[in-house]
């Protein structure tokens, strides 16, 4: 398991972070003058479906380590898989 000091220091050594703000400059640049509606949870949606479909690939659908990593319980997270209809 990684710590949060460690996993901050691979965040930053990736920039995810940095990936996250260029990709919403982005979009606000795309979109010019129009105003988004209920953008969060645009925002949840487009980051969750795709940050849950790595982890069941990375942990072989395994939901215990899957919610670890995640640090969320494994009710939650069967609550998130289905909704985005991911639930065997």
């Amino acid at each position: 398991m990684i710590g949060n000091e460690a996993l901050l220091e691979t965040l930053n050594s990736i920039t995810l972070k940095q990936a996250v703000k260029d990709t919403l400059r982005n979009y606000f640049t795309n979109i010019g003058t129009e105003q988004p509606v209920d953008f969060y949870s645009i925002l949840l949606e487009e980051i969750e479906r795709p940050l849950l479909e790595v982890l069941i690939n990375h942990t072989h659908y395994n939901q215990v380590r899957m919610a670890q990593i995640l640090g969320i319980s494994r009710g939650t997270l069967r609550k998130k898989l289905k909704q985005y209809g991911m639930l065997d």
